[in-house]
């Protein structure tokens, strides 16, 4: 969890953001999988959701103590507790009115998403988690993801198992093999 004393002041994230920002950024594309064409899973740890802070501050220009502890309270969440994967799904159509039609036909697609560990049974995402991004007839473009992982599932990771992410929506299948690089990453979330 991140607190105040974890943050830069505006003023100090102005002189570190290009060398900040450029290590953030490369941190995050090493945790990021595309599952099929549409989707982008950003696995978030403790620097991604410091960065997401950093420049909602920046953007808002926020500097009153309220202010940054309701960004620390809107993105703590997403960073992972040692036992789970955190993720931002982001479903990508760069046609507006594509994007609109697919978040009709993709409704729950948050709820399918799965990582499958080599000799273990699929771990379905919680999505949303006391967030409401979706209904019965349409799903939003953005998710917030939480698997939670047994310690047989860690063990296979780090024992090399093949990685799987997935999504098996009845509009929307498609799974990739998680990377060697992201595995890494991914590994290093769990205590």
């Amino acid at each position: 969890m991140l607190t105040v004393t974890d943050l830069y002041s505006l003023e100090e994230y102005s002189r570190q953001r290009p060398d900040f920002r450029a290590r953030a950024l490369a941190h995050r594309k090493a945790r990021q999988v595309a599952v099929g064409d549409h989707v982008m899973l950003s696995f978030e740890d403790r620097l991604t959701i410091q960065y997401q802070i950093q420049e909602m501050l920046r953007i808002e220009k926020a500097f009153e103590a309220a202010a940054i502890q309701d960004e620390l309270d809107a993105y703590n969440p997403l960073i992972p507790t040692g036992r789970d994967l955190c993720a931002t799904m982001m479903i990508e159509y760069s046609d507006a009115e594509v994007r609109r039609q697919e978040l009709i036909r993709l409704a729950g697609i948050e709820h399918r998403v799965y990582l499958r560990v080599q000799g273990h049974e699929p771990v379905f995402a919680h999505a949303d988690e006391d967030l409401d991004r979706g209904d019965d007839t349409k799903t939003s473009a953005v998710h917030f993801l939480r698997w939670c992982v047994s310690d047989a599932v860690v063990a296979s990771l780090r024992a090399g198992s093949q990685f799987i992410v997935g999504i098996d929506h009845e509009c929307y299948e498609a799974s990739t093999e998680i990377t060697d690089l992201t595995r890494e990453q991914l590994i290093g979330d769990f205590v």
